[in-house]
């Protein structure tokens, strides 16, 4: 019985991240695009073809069975982050969250994989003003829009069979991933207590020749008290850190934020495997 997990994207930094996640899955599972499985037939014949005598028989000396291709049917649980419709399409269990629309449209819009999300499970504020980078103007729209994303969660709650618990992506130094994202912890804290929460939590750099936002030190205090409180883990992507990678191990001189943010779905891909 699968154990599903369902994704919370929350702000910008949540749904770029988030976006670049579900490209990473889509291609360890073989899931197009368009949601639709990949025909691996070929490919896992001549998986079949090349597997030799050792791995044989090291499968049927720990009760393994046989076929390679069985092994890895079994082990290609898709139905942990995806659900499938009834016209074989595999939809990822997310809910993209935020106060603005920019971001969020660009997913399910613009690019290859725009036909991938539920759009019922897609909220964007009516104003779409954002929460301009203040942690209390986010958490009261939170407060003042739980119901729409509560009743979202509950949806996707009743469409899993044994539910494992929940991951979030945001930032702790903007508005909407920081303050709507404390208040949705705390709320998943109070209707799910029972179930696991881990963050994926963007931390800003620290340098005051690198911060954009002057009122980031105190979005990310509020955050982090949220964080200690109601979450079970939270893996911490500090920015600084991502770029030293990014230009010393990767030798990309001036990374991007789409790069940056591929290196973060590896490392959530590569946790949640």
């Amino acid at each position: 019985m699968p154990r599903e997990i369902i994704t919370l994207q929350v702000g910008q930094c949540g749904n770029q991240i988030g976006g670049e996640f579900w490209k990473q899955l889509c291609v360890e599972h073989g899931i197009q695009p368009d949601g639709l499985p990949r025909d691996d037939h070929g490919t896992h014949n001549a998986t079949n073809t090349n597997t030799d005598d050792n791995t044989i028989h090291n499968n049927n000396q720990h009760g393994g069975p046989q076929n390679k291709n069985n092994q890895n049917f079994i082990d290609d649980r898709k139905d942990v982050f995806f659900y499938q419709s009834d016209a074989g399409h595999y939809i990822p269990r997310a809910l993209l969250v935020d106060l603005e629309p920019r971001v969020v449209n660009k997913l399910i819009h613009q690019g290859p994989y725009r036909n991938l999300f539920n759009e019922e499970n897609v909220f964007i504020a009516q104003d779409g003003g954002g929460a301009g980078n203040n942690w209390a103007s986010g958490f009261r729209q939170g407060e003042q829009h739980h119901e729409k994303v509560l009743d979202m969660i509950d949806r996707e709650s009743d469409n899993s069979d044994s539910l494992e618990g929940f991951v979030m992506c945001h930032s702790i130094a903007g508005g909407t991933g920081s303050g709507m994202g404390s208040y949705l912890l705390e709320a998943l804290n109070d209707h799910f207590p029972k179930k696991l929460v881990q963050t994926y939590s963007v931390f800003p750099n620290w340098s005051q020749n690198q911060s954009d936002v002057v009122v980031q030190p105190y979005n990310s205090v509020l955050t982090l008290k949220r964080l200690t409180l109601n979450a079970d883990a939270v893996v911490v992507l500090d920015n600084t850190a991502l770029n030293r990678i990014a230009v010393d191990r990767l030798k990309i001189e001036n990374p991007t934020v789409d790069q940056l943010n591929s290196l973060v779905a590896t490392i959530m891909a590569a946790s949640t495997t």
